[in-house]
């Protein structure tokens, strides 16, 4: 199994954790907490539990970030470079796009 996707999983499974989650997103008031976007939240590990794993229910160490930011923080985490600013601002667009689209069908509907 690849370590960085299985240690998190029997953490994020539990009741404590739903309760935790919750915590943290009232915490920093339902916004990721490096470029404040208010949808596609997910509650990180700043310091990853397969390195700390005494500390997956510490509510210090998790933070909000968006699906973006927090795809970035992993890719990080687990080796990649970050991406070309040239590259990121091509992947921005077409999640703004995708976004955009989205809620337009939305409207539509």
């Amino acid at each position: 199994m690849n370590r960085f996707r299985g240690p998190s999983r029997a953490v994020t499974k539990t009741r404590r954790w739903e309760a935790l989650r919750l915590q943290a997103l009232r915490r920093d008031d339902w916004a990721c907490v490096q470029c404040g976007a208010r949808s596609g939240l997910e509650v990180d590990h700043i310091q990853p539990v397969r390195d700390t794993p005494q500390r997956a229910y510490d509510l210090a160490n998790l933070q909000t970030l968006c699906g973006r930011c927090h795809s970035r923080k992993t890719r990080i985490e687990c080796g990649h470079p970050e991406l070309r600013p040239e590259r990121q601002a091509w992947r921005d667009l077409l999640c703004d796009m995708t976004r955009n689209l989205s809620s337009n069908g939305e409207q539509d509907a």
